[in-house]
């Protein structure tokens, strides 16, 4: 793909959800805030506002699977999201799989600060970064 593509990516969870913005050329993303969520249900004008913000082509969300590679049942919860994401907003959503993203954040952010480091929106955010980056690495692209 010639152009860069901006793309948002966000971790998924009950009480907090971890954002991310990156570029298709480069391959990198940038942690952003995290959101609250109130069981799930995150304030939809924060999202539209990040959207209005960074103008995102595509949203990728981290997508929670067994070690097998099977659902497991917070995986429905992350499809009703993705779902939302793409009625509400009319962009293109991809899940990418986020299996050991929680472990790898834990453990960049401890080797960064130890524990003072391991906020759950820290280690939210960064889920989302390792999140896109996986994506952009497995040769994620708009219009797939």
């Amino acid at each position: 793909m010639s152009s860069s593509v901006t793309v948002l990516a966000f971790d998924y969870g009950l009480k907090s959800i971890g954002v991310a913005v990156g570029q298709s050329m480069t391959g990198t993303a940038t942690m952003l805030k995290a959101l609250k969520a109130q069981d799930g249900t995150p304030n939809w004008a924060q999202i539209e506002a990040l959207i209005k913000e960074w103008q995102p082509k595509l949203l990728v969300v981290g997508l929670p699977l067994n070690m097998d590679g099977t659902e497991q049942p917070f995986t429905a919860r992350v499809h009703k999201f993705v779902n939302r994401l793409h009625g509400r907003y009319g962009l293109q959503v991809k899940t990418q799989d986020e299996r050991l993203t929680t472990v790898d954040a834990r453990s960049q952010l401890f080797a960064e600060g130890g524990f003072k480091k391991l906020s759950k929106e820290l280690v939210d955010s960064l889920s989302a970064k390792l999140i896109l980056e996986s994506w952009f690495e497995n040769g994620g692209a708009y219009g797939d």
